[in-house]
């Protein structure tokens, strides 16, 4: 409906009542096709280098689901049951989206740009953004509104958590050329800065701590905003540090410990742009 567009919509969702169900609805199907068009996300970049979360966003999302009816969406023999304010997304050839067939699923309410590889199986939440030419790859999970750059490797099995509540809280973030290797987990409270890399096996999270060893430096969430920042081009694998207790040195506790081990450079380069020839 020509009425609903992106300068009236935050107020209109706001403001929908969802005890009418009749009139709520369609104000929730505008905003989720605004979100899938890119017309508007979860959270931006505001040009400073700092990214700036959109609580109506959340609440539109948030809204969807509590005006959603359970609904069932079976096909064939395999059962499935969602709310019909989420349905998949549908998705044609213009789109400029290559899904490899095996089960990947894209939910509505997700921006994909053209360019995009989804390797099976994959899954992209609602509210998530994809941008131009990033790949995700076999068993890789894209969380409600995870905010993805353009030309990101997402490897096999990265997990991209999800934040949906509350509302102001900023979603996951891996800004453009970061390639994050197999089998990652990056959650709430994080940001992945452009060209960064992350090892296989490196786990992310608010209250992370990172050991820079080629800045000699220790990496902690911010005391102002909560968010952990991995910086710009850095190279971070899996690491450990020892427990510096009695008991800790007792029994040979050591705790995971994720280390800068260099920033990215031409080597690093070569090695990640293997990716191409997938494409």
């Amino acid at each position: 409906m020509t009425d609903f567009d992106a300068r009236n919509l935050r107020n209109l969702i706001l403001g929908a009542d969802i005890s009418n169900r009749s009139t709520a609805l369609p104000i929730f199907t505008a905003f989720r096709k605004a979100l899938e068009r890119g017309d508007i996300r979860a959270a931006e970049p505001s040009g400073d280098g700092h990214w700036q979360a959109n609580p109506w966003v959340k609440q539109g999302i948030l809204f969807g689901f509590r005006l959603g009816i359970l609904v069932d969406v079976s096909d064939g023999s395999l059962r499935f049951f969602d709310k019909d304010t989420y349905p998949m997304r549908s998705t044609t050839i213009e789109d400029g989206v290559r899904i490899v067939p095996g089960g990947s699923a894209i939910r509505s309410g997700a921006y994909v740009a053209k360019g995009v590889v989804c390797m099976p199986p994959m899954y992209i939440n609602v509210g998530a953004w994809v941008d131009e030419g990033t790949m995700v790859d076999s068993h890789a999970l894209v969380g409600s509104c995870a905010q993805i750059g353009k030309h990101v490797h997402l490897s096999a099995a990265v997990q991209v958590g999800g934040v949906l509540e509350p509302p102001g809280a900023l979603p996951v973030i891996v800004e453009d050329e970061a390639f994050i290797g197999g089998g990652c987990g990056i959650y709430e409270g994080c940001i992945v800065r452009r060209r960064a890399v992350l090892a296989p096996g490196v786990t992310l999270t608010g209250s992370t701590r990172i050991y820079d060893l080629a800045r000699n430096q220790l990496i902690e969430r911010s005391s102002s905003n909560g968010i952990l920042e991995v910086p710009e081009g850095a190279v971070v694998v899996p690491g450990s540090r020892s427990v510096d207790s009695d008991f800790g040195r007792q029994h040979g506790i050591s705790l995971y410990a994720p280390a800068i081990v260099k920033y990215r450079d031409e080597k690093t380069d070569a090695a990640t742009a293997l990716e191409q020839s997938l494409r």
